[in-house]
């Protein structure tokens, strides 16, 4: 399984081998973030592997922050996006153990 260090699964993602390989694979500069940022990197990847030097947000004892209720997609709802946050939070508590 491949997991972004958002706790995003990649492999239900429509994207994946479809204009993107996983951020990993591209050092946080998806293809949403030139748009979205003002580097290019996706803003949860960039604090937890580059300031951070985590593996993923998983490490953190701020998990969830503000950049996971911040960041949300337009097209989902508000519960969407709040279940969305609840999944990722599950998914990487589970890699920590």
């Amino acid at each position: 399984m491949l997991v972004a260090p958002c706790g995003a699964v990649c492999d239900e993602c429509p994207y994946l081998h479809n204009g993107c390989e996983g951020c990993r694979s591209v050092d946080g500069k998806v293809f949403w973030a030139a748009d979205h940022t003002e580097n290019g990197v996706c803003p949860m990847y960039d604090c937890s592997i580059n300031k951070n030097k985590f593996h993923n947000c998983g490490e953190c004892g701020e998990l969830p922050c503000n950049l996971f209720t911040d960041m949300k997609d337009p097209g989902m709802s508000d519960e969407e996006h709040k279940e969305s946050i609840i999944k990722r939070v599950n998914v990487l508590k589970a890699e920590q153990n």
